[in-house]
């Protein structure tokens, strides 16, 4: 490796929980939870707080509760030195991702040594949306231009599982069986602990191991109404409430170093980030950006499909990594083997880093080499990374 290589030291996540009052996370601030995160990912290295450049967070309602900059008052309320700065991200469900291109970029161009990169999102707390408040976020130009409109990502879902002839028994049977993996794998080792006073929280409770396609098919799809029925014959209307990605509350956070720091602290790197790309896509399909961003990781870092030994795809909706496999051919045993965002659920900000947790850690369980982690996000955009484990 180079001195300068951006090398990932730990990741870890805190258990997953529902996104509604009265859910085991829902009684925590966000900062509070990603607080408690970042404290377990500063002890387990043994690192001195004081030496991090900076702490890049990844929040995409950055409103009421999570509208104070929540990396730096996480890291306040954590108890380290103040002089470490921190800065929130918005690219929406890739923002804790895009938080770790960012420390890598900084690390990899001498502007960083040690960067803390992660992302919160307390969605029973601060609701999804809750920063638009029925605003129009488009303005004219963005409507004239894509005139009859945007539309929501339910919708784009609809119009990416029609362009790609996904059944509904197609996008049931995969949720089913996102659950099932989930169900079948030990998160031990990536989740920490949190508490809010009175009880500690300790697994992830969204995994419904007994969901079956029988189940899943009584489920009625959410987004069609007449106008969108009229403007998009195309669709089947098969996008449920149980082939979608589930709202959640969570924090995940990683420890982001340049591989000559880490030897400095006598720290062994557990992966190395091998390549990164952000790509814009069609914002009415909005979700198929995974696979440009896929194809062009992948020629960045010199490798193909076959190369790599696990995919995360986040499955904002069952029909992104179905398409996601058609298009580059990687089979479904090597693409979210421990299962997604259908079964874990989808906190928003911390997503991105989620997914790495996981990546890393079933590495490192299955020996493999290369992962690729690829994110849709709202506004057609995606990110994509390779890492190579250690």
């Amino acid at each position: 490796m180079s001195p300068r290589d951006a090398v990932i030291v730990d990741a870890i996540r805190t258990p997953i929980a529902r996104g509604k009052q009265g859910a085991p996370l829902s009684s925590i601030h966000p900062v509070d939870l990603l607080a408690q995160t970042l404290q377990h990912l500063v002890s387990r290295s043994d690192l001195d707080p004081g030496t991090v450049d900076d702490v890049m967070i990844g929040c995409v309602s950055q409103v009421s509760e999570q509208s104070g900059t929540p990396g730096r008052m996480a890291w306040l309320g954590a108890g380290f030195p103040d002089h470490v700065p921190a800065t929130t991200i918005d690219r929406k469900c890739g923002s804790s991702q895009q938080a770790v291109h960012f420390a890598a970029q900084a690390i990899m161009s001498n502007q960083a040594d040690i960067v803390v990169a992660g992302g919160v999102e307390s969605m029973s707390r601060v609701p999804m949306g809750s920063a638009r408040q029925d605003a129009d976020p488009y303005g004219t130009m963005v409507a004239a231009r894509y005139a009859p409109g945007l539309t929501s990502q339910g919708v784009s879902a609809e119009l990416v599982a029609a362009r790609y002839g996904i059944s509904r028994e197609q996008l049931d049977a995969y949720s089913a069986e996102s659950h099932r993996r989930a169900a079948a794998s030990d998160f031990a080792r990536e989740i920490v602990p949190v508490t809010d006073g009175t009880m500690t929280i300790t697994v992830d409770s969204t995994v419904r191991p007994d969901t079956t396609p029988e189940r899943l098919a009584e489920l009625n799809p959410v987004f069609r109404t007449d106008e969108l029925a009229a403007r998009f014959p195309e669709i089947d209307w098969s996008i449920t409430a149980g082939n979608s990605s589930q709202i959640t509350d969570g924090a995940s956070a990683s420890l982001v170093m340049a591989a000559a720091t880490a030897e400095k602290l006598g720290l062994t790197p557990r992966a190395r980030i091998h390549a990164m790309s952000v790509v814009g896509a069609d914002p009415l399909l909005m979700l198929t950006g995974p696979i440009p961003a896929a194809r062009r990781v992948l020629e960045r870092a010199g490798l193909t499909p076959n190369d790599i030994s696990h995919v995360e795809v986040n499955e904002a909706f069952a029909p992104v990594p179905i398409a996601f496999m058609q298009e580059l051919g990687f089979d479904h045993s090597v693409v979210n083997p421990r299962g997604g965002a259908i079964a874990l659920g989808h906190p928003l900000g911390a997503t991105g880093t989620r997914l790495l947790t996981t990546m890393l850690h079933a590495l490192e369980d299955s020996g493999g080499r290369y992962g690729l982690q690829a994110v849709c996000e709202a506004g057609g955009m995606a990110n994509a990374t390779i890492i190579e484990r250690l």
